[in-house]
């Protein structure tokens, strides 16, 4: 199988701070040419903004410790793809939403306007990291900190905490532009998926739904909790439902609760990601912003 060696440079928010979705376009690559070129010396090297391709090179241990040394002493995101595969192969992107989509975690802002940030962020992280195996377990033990909370909280999140991660929007316009159908899928809370579906014209959206009686959260989940099983099986009944497979898909996640769902699809983005989801993922983006897919494979 003939590969293509993908460098792809760091992506900054244009208004970091603010709860503006507009994003810069990638910064220059930080990578000398002769340096790229020495990683395949007779392999085609094509350059652009933010992105530099080596085609047809042989995926070799040594290529892979070569990239790997690259990529840390640059700052920058190199893959290694399938020369034959185009960003047209696939029918469906799927993400996770919080740390993904979005730069933040909902439940943790959530919980910072009842003084419990600390301890609900200390359970998020154990458990996005794998520490805590039951996710059913430690979403159940979040939301129930959050008990009595007044659900204007959860507007107060969303109006002046929520921000899109770099290059979310102008991933998202190149996808829908090929016809590419789109689904959020996530451990977090309708509140926000049923926001974002409309302001980014997402075509399914798929998240826990908190109860609220009388204005207050009661600190429980209604309905069956979406949780790397049910977020693996979404996918591919939404794949199915738009005529795809599961390998027609690519996923894009950062938590131990998204494994499932990427191990399932065709490809599988690692985006600012724990460590065992970007040892596990077909490509991750720990500088690239999530516009770094449209960059991916050849478009010839």
């Amino acid at each position: 199988m003939a590969h293509d060696l993908v460098i792809l440079g760091p992506h900054t928010a244009a208004h970091p701070g603010s709860g503006a979705a507009t994003q810069s376009a990638d910064a220059p690559l930080p990578v000398p040419q002769a340096a790229i070129q020495a990683l395949a010396p007779q392999s085609a090297l094509d350059m652009a903004k933010g992105v530099a391709r080596v085609r047809d090179v042989t995926d070799t241990p040594a290529l892979r410790s070569a990239i790997g040394a690259l990529a840390q002493q640059y700052g920058v995101d190199v893959s290694i793809v399938d020369s034959q595969r185009r960003l047209t192969d696939f029918k469906l992107v799927a993400m996770d939403m919080d740390s993904t989509l979005i730069t933040i975690e909902c439940i943790d802002e959530i919980a910072d306007y009842c003084g419990l940030k600390a301890e609900v962020s200390a359970i998020t992280e154990a458990a996005m990291r794998g520490e805590i195996k039951d996710f059913n377990e430690s979403l159940t033990r979040r939301v129930a900190l959050l008990k009595g909370l007044d659900a204007s909280a959860l507007e107060k999140v969303y109006e002046e905490r929520l921000q899109l991660s770099p290059g979310a929007e102008s991933m998202l316009r190149g996808v829908q532009a090929l016809g590419i159908r789109t689904l959020l899928v996530s451990g977090g809370f309708t509140f926000f998926t049923d926001r974002l579906k409309p302001r980014l014209n997402l075509d399914v959206t798929r998240a826990n739904t908190l109860e609220i009686v009388d204005g207050k959260l009661t600190g429980r989940v209604l309905g069956e909790i979406v949780n790397a099983e049910v977020k693996a099986r979404t996918v591919a009944e939404v794949a199915a439902q738009f005529g795809a497979t599961p390998a027609q898909a690519i996923v894009m996640g950062d938590g131990s609760n998204d494994l499932q769902m990427m191990a399932i699809a065709g490809l599988s983005v690692a985006f600012r990601a724990k460590p065992v989801v970007r040892e596990k993922a077909s490509v991750a983006f720990n500088h690239a912003g999530l516009d770094g897919l449209l960059s991916l494979f050849r478009k010839d």
